[in-house]
C-alpha cells in the first residue's frame, strides 16, 4: 500500500461490503475533491473489531484513523503513546459543520486526556429509540389488550407461554426472550426499569446510579428468578447468543422483545424484526409498547465512542492529519451526509430545497444489494438528517411505520449525562465489569436468590475499583454540566 494512502479503519455490519472501486460513488467524490488516496477498512463491530485493531497495532501497523469502541475509549492507548494529540487539528475553524451540525466545544472538552484531546467524539443521534416491541396479532388472538403496567405484563407473559397465543395447539412459545452470551444478565430485561434502573446511569440527588452495579439488583435478580422460574422467558436465554432471540421472534417462537433501534420493526426496512416475521406468517404484528407504563427506560443520549488518530502516522506526516480532518468534516456536512446517506440526487432521490424525497432503491432503512454498503460509509454521521435541517420523505413508510416513530418520539427518558463516562487512568474497568457479571451469574445460577448481592457488592466496590470507577464517573458528569 502506497504510503500516501489514508487508511480509516471503522466497525460495520458483517453483512455489508464496500463495491468495487470504480463502483463506490463516495470514495471517488472523496478522492476526486481532497486529492487523496483512501482506504476505507472495516469490521465486524464489537469483539471481532477489537481483535483486529489488536492486531494491527501489535503489529506496528495502525490505521491513520479508527474509531475507538474500548472500555476506556482510548485512555489506556493515550497514555502508552498510540494516539495522536488532535489539538492542532479539531477546532471550529478546520471542522466548522462538525461544530456546526453534530458536536459541541463543551463536548469536546469532556474528552481530554491529561488536558490533551487524544480523542474526539463521533457526531450522535440526540434521541432515544430503546423501547419493548410486542406481538399484537397475539394480543388480539386471545383477547387481551396492550399491557400498560408491569402487573398486565406478567399476566401476559404467562398467556403467551400457556395459552397457545399462535393457535398451533403446541406448547411451543415464550413471553420473552434475551441474548445473554453466557456471561452476562444483559440490560434488556424490564425488571431493570421496575427498581428504578435506567440504561446506562443516571445522577439522582449527585450520585451516579450505575445500572448494572447498584444495590437494587438484589430486587432485581429476584424478580428475574420469578418469571424464569414461571417458565414464561425463553428457557435458553443465557445461552442465546447475538440476536438470536430477536431471530426466535421472527420465527413465532417469542411474543416480546427489545428494540433500540430506529428501524428494528418498520416495515420500510426489509431486514426488521416486522418484514422478517411476516415471511413466517402474514399476519405477525409488533408494535412497541412500555411494560412499566410513563417509567422511562435509559436517558436522553450522551455522546459515544470517539475517533482517534495514530501518533506514529501524524508524527511522520503531519499532512495526513489534516486531510482526515478535512475528509470526516466534509462527511459531517450536508453534501456528504446526503451521498453516505441517500446516494446521488437525481438517482436516488430528488431534492426540493431543504425536502429529500427518497426513491425506491434508496435509504438506510434499504437492503437491496444496491446501497447496503453506504451504511460502512455513514460510520461519522448517524440517521439524523434533521440535525442538517433536512426533511426526508420515504414513500416506502407505512401509517403502521409512522405510528412507530411517533410512539418512539414521545417515550420518556431520563436528562443525559452530557457526557460518555471512562474509568480513571490505570484503572481496568473491563475487570470490574467481568467480576460484576461473575457475581450476578453466580446470584442467578448458583444462589438462587438475589439476597447476597450487598455482601458481593461490597466485594465488586471495594476490591475491583469500584468505588474509585464510580467516583470517577460522578466527577466526569459533574464537570460535563459546567
Amino acid at each position: 500500500m502506497p504510503d500516501k494512502t489514508i487508511t480509516l479503519f471503522v466497525p460495520a455490519n458483517p453483512q455489508a461490503s464496500l463495491p468495487a472501486d470504480g463502483e463506490d460513488f463516495v470514495l471517488q467524490a472523496i478522492e476526486e475533491k481532497f486529492g487523496v488516496q483512501v482506504e476505507l477498512l472495516s469490521a465486524p463491530s464489537g469483539a471481532a473489531y477489537a481483535a483486529e485493531l489488536e492486531a494491527k497495532l501489535l503489529a506496528n501497523d495502525p490505521p491513520d484513523m479508527w474509531i475507538e469502541q474500548s472500555e476506556d475509549l482510548g485512555a489506556t492507548l493515550a497514555l502508552y503513546g498510540v494516539l495522536a494529540d488532535l489539538g492542532p487539528y479539531v477546532s471550529p475553524a478546520s471542522m466548522p459543520n462538525y461544530f456546526k451540525y453534530w458536536v459541541t466545544e463543551n463536548e469536546l472538552k469532556q474528552y481530554r486526556i491529561h488536558n490533551r484531546f487524544s480523542r474526539a467524539p463521533l457526531p450522535y443521534d440526540k434521541n432515544s429509540y430503546r423501547s419493548y416491541y410486542i406481538r399484537q396479532d397475539w394480543l388480539d388472538a386471545l383477547g387481551l389488550k396492550l399491557p400498560s403496567n408491569y402487573e398486565e405484563y406478567i399476566e401476559v407473559l404467562h398467556a403467551f407461554t400457556y395459552d397457545d397465543p399462535d393457535g398451533n395447539k403446541l406448547q411451543d412459545t415464550y413471553g420473552f426472550s434475551v441474548s445473554g452470551n453466557s456471561n452476562s444478565l444483559t440490560t434488556d430485561w424490564p425488571e431493570y426499569g421496575l427498581h428504578g434502573l435506567v440504561y446506562p446511569a443516571y445522577m439522582s440527588k449527585d450520585k451516579l446510579i450505575d445500572m448494572e452495579s447498584d444495590l437494587r439488583m438484589q430486587a432485581v435478580v429476584e424478580d428475574i428468578l420469578k418469571v424464569v422460574d414461571a417458565g414464561v422467558v425463553d428457557r435458553d436465554w443465557f445461552l442465546n447468543a447475538g440476536s438470536a432471540h430477536v431471530e426466535k421472534a421472527i420465527k413465532g417462537k417469542i411474543g416480546i422483545v427489545f428494540g433500540q433501534t430506529a428501524e428494528f420493526a418498520l416495515d420500510a426496512n426489509p431486514g426488521s424484526l416486522q418484514s422478517l416475521s411476516r415471511a413466517y406468517n402474514p399476519e405477525a404484528n409488533w408494535v412497541p409498547f412500555n411494560p412499566l407504563g410513563r417509567e422511562p427506560l435509559g436517558t436522553i443520549p450522551s455522546p459515544g465512542a470517539p475517533f482517534v488518530f495514530s501518533k506514529k502516522v501524524v508524527d511522520k506526516a503531519p499532512v495526513k492529519a489534516k486531510q482526515i480532518i478535512a475528509i470526516l468534516d466534509w462527511l459531517g456536512s450536508e453534501e456528504g451526509f446526503l451521498l453516505t446517506h441517500y446516494g446521488l440526487e437525481g438517482k436516488h432521490y430528488t431534492r426540493s430545497g431543504n425536502t429529500i424525497t427518497l426513491l425506491n432503491n434508496s435509504g438506510p432503512t434499504v437492503d437491496s444489494g444496491d446501497l447496503d454498503w453506504l451504511s460502512i460509509w455513514r460510520f461519522f454521521t448517524p440517521e439524523t438528517p434533521m440535525a442538517l435541517g433536512l426533511q426526508i420523505i420515504d414513500p416506502r413508510l407505512t401509517e403502521r411505520d409512522k405510528q412507530i416513530r411517533e410512539f418512539l418520539a414521545q417515550m420518556p427518558a431520563r436528562p443525559k449525562l452530557g457526557v460518555t463516562l471512562s474509568p480513571p487512568i490505570g484503572i481496568d474497568v473491563g475487570a470490574f465489569r467481568t467480576r460484576q457479571n461473575e457475581l450476578l451469574k453466580k446470584l442467578l445460577f448458583y444462589d438462587k436468590s438475589g439476597a447476597r448481592w450487598p455482601e458481593y457488592h461490597a466485594d465488586l466496590m471495594n476490591n475491583y475499583y469500584g468505588n474509585e470507577i464510580i467516583a470517577n464517573f460522578e466527577q466526569q458528569v459533574r464537570e460535563a454540566a459546567q
